[in-house]
């Protein structure tokens, strides 16, 4: 058989990679024990509205929320098959690493330290941040170099201290951070004028604003960004079963978007459409959930249970929301802006 392969200028090395490319994945530990429990295990904030905050009967809702409901979906078949654990900045990274958790979905930012030194990976871009900083409007500042010598209230174990510190010192402002390790306190600082600014994710500033002010249009968010903050769930390192699964499903809900692929029609689709890309998306025409240790139609649960990309962003930080933050860097790659998944093919 070899001969025949030769003939044909085909080696046995590729014979076996393309054997290999062909077969299902195999499960791997955290896929095998979230099967056990029934549950997939999220870490999320403590509440940063529109990304993940729980309401007074404890539903949990936000961006972050809708990323670990889809792979429930996509893994349990069953979006509400998720517990949610809060978590402050400190406790993040120690509670995916030892296995408290098993993805962590909670507005992190994807550094090269992060990812190289903290024994996780991130798993795909899904909103492109940048901090910033608001202030009173009774302040009249118009930029954060106007800032100099004032307190800001910042929270700690954040890559938003540090860049806090870059800044006052590249612009020789002599800011004074004023330091607490959680959200809820440093709000309270800010609120009541113990800080005369205050800086984070300008995603975040909007969430604090639209939640906690009382009167939101007294607070500005400054129009400058000092870093790039692109937010991105993670997950151990070292499972690379389950680190497939969960980055393919944030790119299969980036490429629903695409195709027209929406939490409304997603079930016609999949059984009308005739397009051989929404067919692969679907499962109806090409089986891609068997690469992933998953069913064939393990995106179209996930599409059915949180939306496509688009409709997740629109529904809990977009202009209609509550937050009413542009679409901007946001956007599909076909319409300027950065989200642009490799193809589920």
């Amino acid at each position: 058989m070899l001969n025949v392969f030769k003939k044909h200028g085909v080696t046995a090395c590729a014979v076996l990679s393309l054997a290999a490319m062909a077969a299902p994945a195999h499960a791997g530990k955290t896929l095998d024990a979230i099967k056990a429990r029934g549950q997939l295990v999220c870490g999320v904030s403590s509440g940063v509205a529109g990304f993940s905050q729980a309401d007074s009967a404890g539903k949990w809702s936000g961006l972050d929320v809708d990323i670990c409901r889809a792979i429930a979906a996509s893994v349990l078949g069953d979006a509400n098959k998720v517990k949610w654990v809060p978590l402050v900045s400190q406790q993040r990274f120690a509670a995916l690493q030892s296995g408290e958790i098993d993805i962590l979905s909670r507005n992190t930012s994807w550094t090269l330290t992060r990812d190289a030194s903290l024994g996780l990976v991130f798993t795909g871009t899904t909103y492109y941040d940048g901090q910033g900083f608001m202030v009173p409007a009774k302040s009249k500042v118009k930029s954060a170099k106007q800032l100099k010598n004032a307190t800001v209230c910042v929270q700690s174990g954040t890559t938003t201290e540090k860049n806090l510190s870059e800044f006052s010192r590249i612009n020789n402002l002599s800011l004074k951070p004023v330091v607490f390790e959680k959200f809820d306190a440093a709000n309270a600082a800010y609120f009541s004028g113990r800080c005369q600014a205050y800086t984070t994710d300008a995603s975040g500033l909007a969430s604090i604003r639209n939640k906690e002010a009382k009167t939101p249009a007294e607070h500005v968010v400054l129009p400058e960004l000092i870093s790039k903050e692109p937010l991105s769930p993670a997950v151990r390192r070292g499972d690379d079963e389950f680190f497939a699964i969960a980055k393919w499903v944030v790119f299969g809900l980036i490429e629903a978007e695409e195709y027209g692929v929406t939490q409304a029609n997603v079930d016609a689709l999949q059984k009308d459409s005739k397009d051989p890309n929404i067919g692969r998306l679907l499962g109806t025409t090409e089986d891609t959930g068997k690469l992933l240790g998953l069913d064939k139609d393990w995106l179209a649960r996930a599409v059915k249970a949180s939306g496509n990309y688009g409709e997740i962003f629109e529904r809990n930080v977009g202009p209609k929301s509550p937050l009413g933050l542009p679409r901007g860097s946001n956007k599909l790659w076909s319409q300027g802006g950065l989200m642009y998944a490799p193809p589920v093919r």
